[in-house]
């Protein structure tokens, strides 16, 4: 079998105030997951949404996350905006600071950070761009993953720079030839036993079709789904039951040999 455990991670907490965006519950979502990526405000979520955040990963023992944005909290994080590296890296530590506080309040520590939407898409295809993040989080976030695309420069210079990193599959989004996930803006509703077979695939032989029909090699520590996607609590009860059916244990990063 190519993996015999995997992270599971979730985008959660992406509502404000009085307004949520997606169906799941994230308190449901909570059940499943081994990873949350919690919005910091800046695609969505707020300070008690946050704080609410944190809490259920210490209860749960999930790894809590920071899922930083671009400023885009009308279009989602969605929509690229056009600012220098220097001003997004500091956005970025902006929200990275603001969820590490509430984790701290409730005893629990930030395991991770993964860029949101569209700032996650520049980053994976701009070296330049994900050295400075790598740059900054290695001087306020020493100690904590950074999830990305096998196939992104994210990956590349974080290793090459020997910081360790989490990389995901995506259950929830097609793939293109070039590795990288095929970003999209609005998802149709899926198939969760079909989402669940593709995974169990990658696990098991290391291989998506992409796009094109072309067989991809794929190589991970994490699969990722989206709270927003139509159907997403089914897609991730049929992700993890799949998995475990087929002897394959949801662990916690901390846990598995990664990328280094």
């Amino acid at each position: 079998m190519y993996r015999t455990a995997v992270d599971l991670n979730c985008d959660m907490g992406e509502g404000f105030g009085h307004w949520s965006y997606g169906e799941a519950p994230d308190e449901a979502l909570m059940a499943i997951i081994s990873s949350a990526n919690v919005a910091c405000g800046f695609h969505g979520g707020d300070p008690s949404i946050m704080d609410r955040m944190a809490r259920m990963c210490a209860e749960h023992g999930v790894g809590l996350g920071a899922h930083p944005a671009y400023n885009d909290l009308q279009g989602f994080g969605r929509r690229a905006i056009d600012a220098s590296p220097e001003e997004l890296v500091n956005d970025i530590l902006y929200q990275v600071g603001a969820l590490r506080e509430f984790g701290r309040r409730h005893g629990v520590r930030l395991q991770h950070v993964k860029p949101h939407g569209a700032l996650y898409m520049t980053a994976a295809r701009d070296a330049e761009f994900s050295r400075q993040i790598c740059d900054a989080l290695g001087k306020s976030a020493p100690d904590v993953f950074l999830y990305c695309m096998q196939a992104s420069e994210t990956r590349r210079v974080a290793q090459d720079a020997g910081r360790p990193v989490i990389r995901e599959f995506y259950a929830d989004r097609d793939y293109g030839d070039d590795g990288l996930i095929v970003f999209a803006r609005k998802m149709r509703k899926l198939d969760p036993r079909e989402m669940a077979q593709k995974c169990l695939r990658a696990c098991r032989e290391g291989k998506v079709v992409t796009v094109t029909g072309t067989e991809l090699s794929v190589e991970f520590e994490s699969i990722c789904f989206h709270s927003d996607t139509p159907g997403a609590l089914e897609i991730g009860q049929a992700v993890r039951a799949a998995l475990v059916e087929a002897g394959v244990a949801i662990a916690p990063p901390s846990t598995l040999d990664v990328a280094a």
